[in-house]
């Protein structure tokens, strides 16, 4: 009864984090539904329209790392705010933006919204005791994801009611007013833990903290394609001449430096573990964070990149409309509202680490099945198996993050930032070997990597042993001193 009460309110926190997390994904995504009238309208080359929405992750990859060690220091509440208001204002440049730079510039800046994920997972592992928390964070990642379809079909709603031909401009402009507004609200609405549970805050700002050698250089390994998939971007702006071959070569400089940097900086924050032996309470593995990063890459990464190649594929494959491969395309994504959620029960109900190995599993065979698709499949077959797969993916990235915040909770907005980027890196990472490939290689190319992931994750543990059994303790310590003061 002492654990019920001290979560009291915690479906109200997970309300209004989900509502913030839902609405930082209309203003990330709130181009798309306008895509085709910006090109006219702006005069833009499809080249152009591609870049900005491929650079739209480009700075949702470093911010999601950034963030993370922000809500470890300062606070979800803090951090969750200020993110919802300063990331008005590019939304507010982009809705009034003349020409492809002045949409470029404020792309790149929105897309550090997207990182507001990573300022839920560790507000709602607060809030719900750890026999609930993959459901929470299920739900909280399922409904909150759905904001990118909710712009798809509202957004134009909007603009037509406003009328005109700046109706476009006025409905994105709406997301960065409601951003702002509810930046406020959220402020004022909750709190970062229970009343009576402490906020575990991480002592300094810099590299996440491991535990020994080998997960320093574990670290130092995982950290290297959060700047090298930036490189693949920069490759991408330079392959279609957006950019010269001297202004690819001074970014690849630049982002080279700052890898160093940060090598540099995971050393100097880190080297004690050469000298210092750490209590047993605050050791953890960083290989789990390995594995559950490949596990995000793969389930997260690759539903980034079918939803953006999907409705092309249906529609070339079965001779569709436009409108009616984008319904059925649509299903993989509106599968998230269910599937994240019970992937995250499912790890609750029957180990995390089990029922992530069988989503891992299920997940390679229906993409490899996926690859079988050919015209000559009746339509109600492939549409069936795309579901059958879209299950596997999001409930396998609510597997994952039932586990995220488990590893350490000090340092759960690190991991989860870590985590949340290789989905990131995932995404960008199948949507260029597709450029490369057809639709069916890409399709077998992520059914095996889901296969090499399903046997990474063998080497998992169930991850709150130590830590969660040193704060249980510690409850039952701080319980016991409260029943004695009540008693005198």
């Amino acid at each position: 009864m002492k654990e019920i009460n001290m979560y009291q309110g915690n479906k109200k926190i997970l309300l209004l984090t989900t509502f913030a997390f839902f609405l930082s994904f209309v203003v990330w995504f709130n181009m798309a539904p306008f895509t085709t009238t910006i090109m006219t309208v702006l005069h833009l080359s499809k080249a152009e329209v591609g870049i900005l929405m491929s650079f739209n992750v480009a700075l949702t990859i470093p911010s999601r790392i950034m963030i993370g060690i922000l809500v470890d220091r300062f606070g979800p509440r803090r951090t969750y705010s200020s993110l919802l208001i300063v990331m008005s204002i590019p939304c507010f440049f982009f809705a009034f933006g003349n020409s492809f730079w002045q949409l470029f510039i404020a792309r790149i800046f929105m897309g550090i919204i997207g990182a507001g994920f990573v300022i839920g997972i560790r507000m709602v592992s607060e809030w719900f005791p750890e026999k609930q928390i993959g459901l929470a964070e299920g739900i909280y990642g399922g409904w909150g994801n759905f904001g990118s379809a909710a712009a798809a079909f509202s957004l134009p709603l909007i603009a037509l009611w406003i009328g005109g031909e700046n109706g476009w401009r006025y409905a994105i402009l709406l997301t960065g007013v409601i951003s702002f507004v509810y930046g406020f609200v959220y402020y004022f609405s909750v709190q970062d833990s229970p009343s009576g549970k402490s906020y575990k805050r991480i002592k300094r700002m810099g590299a996440m903290e491991v535990t020994s050698p080998k997960d320093l250089i574990g670290l130092m390994i995982m950290t290297f394609p959060v700047y090298g998939i930036l490189g693949v971007l920069t490759w991408k702006l330079q392959s279609t001449s957006i950019i010269s071959s001297n202004i690819a070569a001074v970014i690849y400089g630049v982002l080279a430096v700052f890898y160093l940097m940060s090598l540099s900086k995971i050393w100097s924050d880190n080297k004690k573990v050469f000298s210092e032996d750490f209590p047993e309470e605050e050791k953890y593995s960083f290989r789990q964070v390995a594995v559950l990063n490949m596990a995000y890459l793969i389930t997260f990464g690759s539903e980034l990149a079918v939803v953006s190649m999907l409705p092309m594929f249906f529609e070339e494959t079965f001779h569709l409309t436009v409108a009616k491969a984008g319904m059925i395309a649509s299903s993989f994504a509106f599968t998230n509202l269910a599937a994240r959620p019970l992937g995250g029960w499912l790890s609750d109900r029957f180990g995390r680490k089990k029922t992530l190995l069988i989503l891992l599993l299920g997940l390679g065979f229906s993409y490899i099945g996926m690859s079988l698709i050919s015209s000559s499949w009746p339509l109600f077959l492939a549409m069936l198996l795309t579901v059958f797969c879209s299950f596997f993916v999001q409930a396998g990235a609510g597997s994952v993050f039932s586990m995220v915040p488990l590893i350490k909770k000090r340092i759960t907005g690190q991991v989860s930032g870590m985590v949340g980027a290789y989905g990131n890196i995932g995404g960008v990472m199948f949507l260029t070997i597709l450029s490369f490939v057809t639709p069916s290689i890409f399709f077998v190319v992520i059914g095996s990597t889901a296969f090499l992931c399903f046997a990474a994750a063998f080497f998992l543990k169930e991850p709150f042993e130590k830590e969660l059994l040193h704060e249980r303790k510690s409850n039952i310590i701080v319980n016991s001193a409260a029943r004695g003061l009540d008693q005198v």
